[in-house]
């Protein structure tokens, strides 16, 4: 053979591994709906961590907005689970992540499908399983999820890098830009905030000294303000916390409320506020706030921070616990 043809041949090989998602050692597996399908025999995986989810729900609803904070923090800088892993320095001891909570969801996750398919289901697959779970559980629309990731085997604080509820949208764009999300992913992943709480320490300075202004910010709604000034006041030791959707009856719920809510000027977080009156956001914010489809799209973007850096193919590992890098051997 010619070594003209050799190279041909070579290329077409290539050509061919690429397509079928490259399976062979060593290659990167895409990641794809249904992925553990046949893979645990007859068991549907995603069902057993939907179980899992509905159990936990059952008894503590605050569990959808704990999980879509969990997604959020881990995703945000790579899908890999290194947020669960303990340990001196690890991504657990990074001041964003201090609060975040439902760990043992995951692991109760994690125990039930290691039960019926032992080396198989990575831990950072559960956490978007489960919190697609949550979402749905708490209203939201069901949408279909990716897997196929393996687990990252470092975790360190100083590589976290979170925006902080005060960050200004033009930063916010670019942050969310270098992880291949739009302003539009951006505001519908922002959405989250549709469910759970924020303590009065991260938007304390907008009833007081805004900016350092020593006056209240003035995009907050005045009845708004009143509110949390009983709920955060001045110098108080204690660092209460106030719903991040300000309507009683949705805040606990998935749906588009929150844009309602900061369209009227009644936003908790200043980047929150700031979505609404950003001539870069505020479309995107009054068309959910009028109906436009939030669920679909809200579930489309958070498909897409669940693609953020994964590790697929011969990276990472299964770990046999999520919070340590003891791995199967495969």
């Amino acid at each position: 053979m010619s070594r003209g043809m050799e190279k041909f041949w070579l290329a077409l090989v290539l050509v061919v591994v690429n397509a079928l998602g490259g399976q062979c050692k060593g290659g990167t597996t895409p990641l794809q709906e249904g992925f553990y399908s046949g893979k645990c025999g007859t068991a549907d995986v995603e069902a057993v961590v939907g179980s899992v989810v509905a159990s936990f729900y059952g008894n503590d609803p605050n569990i959808t907005a704990a999980l879509l904070r969990m997604q959020f923090h881990d995703c945000f800088d790579g899908c890999d689970a290194s947020l669960l892993l303990d340990g001196t320095g690890s991504e657990k001891t990074a001041a964003p992540n201090l609060s975040v909570r439902g760990y043992n969801i995951i692991e109760a996750a994690k125990s039930a499908v290691e039960a019926i398919c032992a080396g198989v289901v990575s831990c950072a697959d559960i956490i978007i399983m489960a919190t697609r779970d949550a979402v749905f559980l708490a209203g939201g629309g069901r949408y279909s999820v990716q897997t196929g990731r393996r687990d990252g085997t470092v975790s360190l604080a100083r590589n976290v890098n979170l925006p902080g509820p005060s960050i200004s949208v033009s930063d916010s764009i670019k942050a969310f830009g270098r992880r291949g999300l739009d302003a539009t992913d951006m505001v519908h992943l922002l959405g989250g905030h549709t469910v759970g709480v924020a303590h009065c320490s991260l938007f304390q300075d907008r009833l007081y000294n805004f900016q350092n202004t020593q006056k209240p910010d003035p995009t907050m709604d005045a009845t708004l303000r009143e509110t949390l000034i009983a709920t955060c006041p001045r110098n108080s030791n204690v660092n209460n916390v106030a719903n991040l959707d300000q309507d009683p009856p949705s805040s606990s719920t998935v749906d588009n409320s929150y844009y309602k809510q900061i369209v009227l000027n009644r936003g908790i977080l200043q980047i929150d506020q700031a979505l609404a009156l950003d001539p870069r956001t505020k479309p995107t914010v009054t068309a959910i706030a009028e109906g436009s489809d939030f669920s679909t799209r809200f579930g489309e973007a958070m498909i897409k921070l669940g693609a953020f850096q994964v590790l697929t193919g011969g990276k990472g590992e299964i770990r046999r616990f999520c919070n340590t890098t003891r791995a199967f051997s495969n």
